[in-house]
């Protein structure tokens, strides 16, 4: 039997929230390119989670961007938010996958300060989303 919606949306929240404390501690230990990979699931998870709290019954897709399109349907609100988290999209390949960049490897690639960026906005995405969710409460 499927969970309700509200029940759904909380289960999704609680997997963003749990990984976003492993977001943090990659970022804090080094493996930046992980902590940006990370970030960008967290956001998807925690938007994923909103959709499914209104009620969606299957929700596709890994875009931060289509996602944000998707729940500001029902909320306007995550527009301008979400302009600031379309960057975890080029993330999500770029971040694990050698043949994502023209040369090197995502390790050597990507910095502190681009996955504190990173951390920063997964936060907020997922701080956004739990205020919706658990007002709804």
């Amino acid at each position: 039997m499927r969970n309700k919606p509200q029940q759904e949306g909380l289960r999704w929240l609680r997997q963003a929230e749990e990984d976003m404390r492993w977001t943090r501690r990659l970022a804090e230990e080094g493996a930046y390119h992980l902590a940006c990979f990370l970030a960008q699931q967290v956001t998807e998870k925690a938007l994923k989670a909103f959709l499914y709290a209104q009620g969606e019954e299957i929700v596709l897709g890994h875009s931060v961007e289509r996602l944000v399109q998707s729940a500001a349907a029902y909320e306007p609100a995550f527009l301008p938010r979400g302009e600031r988290w379309f960057i975890l999209d080029s993330y999500y390949i770029t971040a694990r996958y050698p043949n994502g960049l023209p040369d090197g490897i995502p390790a050597d690639i990507f910095t502190q300060e681009t996955a504190e960026h990173a951390v920063s906005i997964a936060e907020d995405a997922y701080r956004f989303v739990a205020s919706l969710i658990t007002e709804a409460d």
